[in-house]
């Protein structure tokens, strides 16, 4: 189906329409929420009261961007607003991928190492103002264009720009007294 018959229909209140969007999106705003919240069971029911959103909301999509686009900001905002009600603050509860090294199955020491440099950077990353970790979050771990962040975070492109830069300058920072001393 066309996106705009998907826009149309959800405007219209059509529940076919409703749950091929669901069907079709719906692992995407799980994988986002869990980034955000750190939890599997948080991020599910924060999937469902995304697309309840979309679902009461469709009247006031403007197509200013796309429909995929409109549902990130809905599901980026809600996870916001769920992680400062609960005072949560782990946005990268899990990044282990980054630092899975072949081999160190077979080397205990080198997955020690690799564990620890994990958690110094989880550590680093959650210190990150908001933004910025939002940013780098889109950019690195979901290969997000330049313009598709400024689309979702509701901002320009050299903000965004700004936001990565500031963001990996701040881990550099935070991480080379880990990494140089002593």
């Amino acid at each position: 189906m066309l996106e705009k018959q998907l826009i149309e229909g959800l405007k219209n209140k059509d529940f076919k329409v409703f749950e091929e969007l669901v069907n079709t999106h719906q692992s995407m705003v799980v994988n986002l929420c869990y980034k955000m919240t750190g939890s599997v069971e948080d991020a599910e029911d924060l999937a469902q009261e995304v697309f309840i959103k979309v679902w009461e909301k469709a009247s006031k999509f403007r197509g200013d961007s796309t429909l995929q686009t409109w549902i990130y900001r809905v599901a980026i905002n809600a996870s916001l607003n769920y992680t400062r009600k609960k005072k949560f603050n782990t946005f990268f509860e899990s990044i282990e991928s980054i630092f899975e090294s072949k081999g160190s199955q077979d080397n205990p020491q080198k997955e020690l190492e690799n564990k620890e440099q994990e958690n110094q950077v989880q550590s680093a990353i959650q210190t990150l103002p908001e933004n910025q970790r939002i940013a780098l979050t889109l950019r690195t771990f979901k290969d997000h264009s330049y313009a598709e962040i400024s689309e979702i975070m509701d901002i320009s492109i050299s903000s965004v720009e700004s936001l990565i830069f500031r963001a990996k300058k701040n881990l550099k920072k935070k991480l080379a007294n880990y990494y140089f001393a002593g």
